[in-house]
């Protein structure tokens, strides 16, 4: 008889590991959708860590001038996967997985639309994010440092062209992104499908709460938007692979149809990323204000208008290539315009804060940040669409600051707002006030400790992407700032994963309801159950279960 056998543990130790393997596989094969939706929060947050990683290098290289920590080859390679990773593998999987797991619960469904393609969508993004990294240990290295993709995670042409082959490090790259685009693809179509066709009795498209009409406008952007960049994909794997010439300047190409058909997709992936933020804010801020969303049909209106304006604007981003003066007088205008339906959100954001009952836990710090960083992006990008100062800030860090402020600022802002707020509903406990306003300060220090120096860089002259630089420009102070900064970032996303950790089992029970919100997910249980309400529920107003609650209130009343 073995000494396992002999243990009278044993038997208890066995049916530990069955019921571990049985919880991963029912994970593995999970249709559910909240399941999903976590699982694709869980998955961005990974690669955010990594992303993370690869930022401290970087900014590690810049701290002093004339810096040697890593050699060139491995920062190019740090610069283009910290850039493809926020955008692909960090920002896409968060917001998909925030709608997939919200969206059913917010119209009183039981899941969405199509619930093993919204599996095969998830399995696609997980998989494209793995294959991606592999290129570190698989692609065959033609420099001893690795083989990662290193050619700016916008792979402007001649630089994916196969006369620079580094290993099939851009074939990595392709596949990878090809995949993932299949994927967000399939979850727009699910959001569309399941906020289009199952929505709850009574839930008129007038009556959906505002983050379901920003995230089925943005799944509307992923469907438009994702295409073009998968079909500039195939064709640079041709010219790569199969002797075509479609961005082969010496063989009749042309390097600027690349950019066209990547910021094509490049720029309504912005407002990819960023509606989702607006999504969360609509929601966080007027409970915590205590006040309904000033200017519903508004908000409505200047979502569709950033979806449809967004479409148009692309080329700002390529003002310093030589286009027509005709042509960039266009497209400045656009992107003044598009300004506008944005200015219209975030006065709205503000018209509901005033006057109301602000209560500032740790959900309405965050969106309240996101206000202002937001803005200041916001601000700089219209500096930006003037085409003669487009041609001084391109390429500089100024650019790199004002890209961040709009969507590390915006996007990671509301996204650590909305997960203190959804937390209690998933887990069934709040998370720590007092780690999370020490995870608030901290980060809203560091990110403009970060950020805010690279726009006076900027202003002097530094370029972006660039190895290292000499001592006497004037970058020096800035870089130390930045750098300091992201390291304090740091420590403010170690703090909340943490607290997330720790609430989980010695987190205050939450109930269904810890907010006195008024949408349909705080009406079931928290967490819900797998089939998430008993009875589908029948919807009245924009705000059944506050109504429910509070019939009475003056303050919520409107028809």
């Amino acid at each position: 008889m073995s000494v396992l056998s002999q243990s009278p543990s044993a038997p208890n130790l066995i049916k530990d590991r069955q019921s571990k393997l049985t919880t991963l596989h029912s994970w593995i094969i999970t249709v559910d959708h909240k399941k999903l939706g976590l699982m694709y929060c869980l998955t961005a947050l990974v690669f955010f860590v990594i992303a993370g990683f690869e930022a401290m290098m970087i900014r590690w290289q810049l701290f002093i001038p004339e810096n040697d920590i890593i050699v060139t080859q491995v920062y190019n390679e740090f610069m283009t996967m910290h850039g493809t990773t926020m955008v692909f593998f960090v920002g896409m999987p968060m917001l998909t997985g925030f709608a997939t797991y919200l969206i059913p619960l917010m119209v009183g469904a039981r899941d969405m639309a199509f619930p093993r393609l919204n599996a095969l969508g998830f399995w696609f993004t997980f998989f494209s994010g793995i294959l991606l990294y592999s290129s570190f240990f698989m692609a065959p290295a033609l420099y001893a440092s690795g083989a990662a993709p290193d050619f700016g995670w916008f792979a402007y042409a001649p630089l994916t062209a196969k006369t620079f082959d580094r290993g099939h490090t851009v074939d990595y790259w392709i596949f990878a992104l090809c995949i993932s685009g299949f994927g967000t693809m399939i979850a727009g179509t699910n959001i569309i499908t399941t906020t289009l066709c199952m929505r709850c009795k009574g839930m008129k498209l007038s009556k959906m709460p505002l983050f379901v009409w920003i995230m089925l406008t943005d799944a509307v952007l992923m469907v438009v938007g994702i295409p073009p960049l998968t079909a500039a994909q195939i064709m640079l794997l041709m010219d790569r692979e199969l002797g075509a010439h479609f961005f082969d300047v010496n063989a009749g190409g042309s390097a600027i149809f690349w950019q066209h058909l990547f910021w094509f997709f490049g720029h309504p992936e912005v407002y990819i990323l960023i509606l989702p933020a607006f999504a969360i804010a609509s929601e966080v801020i007027p409970v915590f204000s205590r006040k309904v969303i000033f200017g519903y049909p508004l908000m409505v209106a200047a979502t569709v208008g950033i979806a449809f304006i967004a479409l148009g604007v692309w080329v700002h981003h390529m003002f310093a290539v030589g286009l027509s003066p005709a042509i960039n007088a266009i497209f400045s205008g656009t992107t003044f315009l598009i300004s506008i339906p944005t200015g219209i959100k975030i006065f709205t954001w503000m018209a509901t804060m005033y006057g109301g009952r602000l209560k500032f836990d740790t959900p309405m710090l965050f969106l309240t940040a996101f206000l202002g960083l937001f803005t200041v992006g916001g601000l700089t990008g219209i500096t930006l669409a003037a085409v003669p100062a487009d041609w001084q800030l391109h390429d500089t860090y100024y650019v790199v600051g004002h890209f961040h402020y709009v969507l590390f600022g915006g996007l990671i802002f509301a996204v650590f707002g909305g997960m203190y707020y959804w937390y209690p509903k998933v887990t069934g406990r709040l998370m720590s006030e007092k780690l999370g306003k020490w995870n608030f300060w901290i980060f809203f220090i560091a990110f403009n400790l970060t950020f805010f120096p690279m726009h006076i860089s900027g202003l002097l002259g530094m370029p972006r992407r660039i190895y290292t630089y000499e001592a006497g420009h004037g970058w020096e102070l800035w870089n130390i700032l930045a750098s300091i900064g992201a390291f304090m970032q740091m420590i403010a996303v170690a703090l909340f994963v943490w607290n997330a950790i720790v609430s989980l089992k010695r987190g205050k029970v939450a109930g269904p309801d810890p907010w006195d919100a008024w949408t349909l997910e705080w009406a079931t249980t928290s967490p819900p159950p797998e089939y998430n309400f008993e009875e589908i529920p029948t919807v009245r107003s924009r705000r059944p279960l506050w109504d429910l609650k509070h019939p009475e209130d003056p303050d919520w009343k409107y028809e």
